[in-house]
């Protein structure tokens, strides 16, 4: 599906400011989409919004379908007579502004959803009960993994006791009975998160911002999605992964990087129509007008490590379902809208892969002027059909990148860039990304704000730090006013 010229900016959900230690779905959501509007966007980029375990990376998620409690507002709740603002004032205000602390809201937000939830079922709306129905595909079998996940202490499923652990079927059916108002709970905070984003994605097509999800293509080891059809992955006898993801040593690791998600079985899947895919994709474009898969070279083949390995360097390739996958997906759910996350090592049979299924794939400037890279991403050499970033949520902020990069690759940049100064080269460099070929143009608001390395969201192959960074303060009218200008400039002003 064809993107119309167009632009954005990438912001996750947690580094929205609030007075409640991290971003949510309230009031700060909403004066966001209100900038994005003023400020002539069509899309708001946003990272997966599932709920999240040790690490707290947004793409280790306890369930592909679920959505992350710590997103829910305090305040809407208050709104909704589901908590009384007393009971929670000050909480978070010993919180850190600048980031998000994700232990201490570990052990604040429960106690507030318990209450919530309670006077939620004292008298239920209707249209709680049509959520339970219309998401009982996936939301029984979820809440029943995190209510046995919470009764064993958070040790991922293959530690659990044998009988639950295996998946059998007699043990749910007594975890079920026994841990009934756990599963409650879970189903009833569930309703509190998706009914909060369906309010805020209404309130964001009134003002002509649509929303731009992110699909991750692996999913956690320790997740409803493996515990309920582990059939469809490489596991164990326990069910940990015998197998699991990575990439292999490059110029940025010598090593590789160990991502720990198991491995599909992609044969079982095809043999099922590849079910699993339909349906995530189907739910996520239910969330979002927007979706990109992350990691799409693992269609076309897919690195694998066996699970001791001590790093990447062991692993091997294996081929992915490729078109085959795709054929299925159009003919399924029609020609949806999805971006292709195609970065890393890019293969000609991966470029082919992206050609057949017509799925626009992704720029990044940064990489334009590393000399590391060999791929095309300089502006001259973008196919219209593309997404262009000045950076993603694992590149450096651009302030960070001209005090960080090569001295031959910032003087290259400056040429190819007409910049005389740092000042002028992140300028230019997000000029340069309206200003290109590519169908659609994806901003940060770090750069916006001209923030440097301590306001990156994520490095890779780093284990601490990331996904913690919180926007110092909102954006204003001086961003407003710049993306608005050159937004219209460059014909960006596109609708969904």
């Amino acid at each position: 599906m064809r993107i119309p010229r167009s632009a954005g900016l990438l912001l996750p959900l947690f580094s929205l400011p609030s007075p409640h230690g991290i971003g949510t779905l309230g009031k700060e959501a909403y004066e966001w989409i209100d900038f994005l509007a003023e400020a002539k966007q069509t899309f708001w980029q946003l990272l997966p919004v599932g709920p999240t375990g040790y690490g707290n990376s947004p793409y280790q998620s306890f369930s592909t379908y679920a959505g992350n409690p710590y997103f829910i507002s305090p305040d809407l709740l208050a709104e909704d007579g589901l908590l009384k603002k007393d009971e929670y004032r000050g909480m978070f205000s010993d919180l850190p502004a600048d980031r998000v602390d994700y232990g201490a809201l570990f052990l604040r937000k429960e106690p507030l959803l318990r209450i919530a939830v309670a006077r939620l079922y004292e008298t239920p709306p209707p249209w709680v009960s049509q959520f339970f129905a219309d998401a009982a595909g996936w939301l029984e079998d979820y809440a029943l993994f995190s209510a046995l996940k919470r009764e064993n202490h958070g040790a991922p499923f293959w530690e659990w006791r044998a009988g639950e652990r295996e998946g059998d079927a007699a043990a749910l059916e007594e975890a079920r009975r026994r841990l009934s108002e756990d599963i409650r709970y879970e189903k009833g905070v569930q309703y509190l998160f998706f009914s909060q984003f369906a309010r805020l994605k209404a309130y964001a097509a009134k003002r002509g911002v649509r929303l731009f999800g992110d699909l991750p293509f692996y999913v956690s080891a320790d997740s409803a999605d493996v515990f309920f059809h582990r059939d469809e992955f490489f596991l164990d006898a326990r069910g940990a992964p015998s197998l699991v993801a990575g990439c292999p040593p490059d110029a940025f690791s010598a090593a590789g990087q160990l991502w720990g998600n198991p491995i599909y079985r992609f044969d079982v899947m095809r043999e099922r129509g590849y079910g699993f895919w339909l349906s995530r994709l189907s739910f996520s474009l239910g969330m979002f007008d927007l979706l990109r898969i992350d990691h799409f070279r693992g269609f076309d083949a897919f690195y694998t490590v066996p699970a001791d390995a001590a790093d990447a360097r062991t692993g091997a390739w294996q081929k992915g379902p490729g078109a085959d996958l795709f054929r299925t997906v159009r003919e399924t759910l029609g020609d949806l809208p999805l971006v292709a996350e195609d970065l890393g090592f890019v293969t000609d049979s991966v470029r082919e892969l992206l050609r057949t299924t017509e799925i626009p794939g992704m720029k990044v400037l940064q990489f334009a002027f590393d000399s590391r890279e060999s791929g095309d991403y300089l502006p001259y050499r973008y196919p219209m059909q593309s997404v262009v970033y000045t950076g993603t949520h694992d590149n450096d902020t651009l302030r960070g990148f001209c005090r960080h990069a090569a001295p031959t690759d910032i003087a290259y940049a400056m040429r190819y860039l007409l910049a005389d100064d740092e000042e002028s080269l992140c300028r230019n460099m997000m000029l340069g990304a309206l200003s290109s070929v590519s169908d659609l143009a994806i901003l940060t608001v770090q750069d916006l704000l001209g923030l440097g390395s301590e306001a990156r969201i994520n490095t890779p192959g780093t284990k601490s730090g990331n996904w913690e960074f919180r926007l110092p303060r909102p954006l204003g009218e001086k961003e407003a006013r710049f993306l608005s200008e050159y937004t219209e400039l460059y014909g960006r002003c596109g609708n969904f």
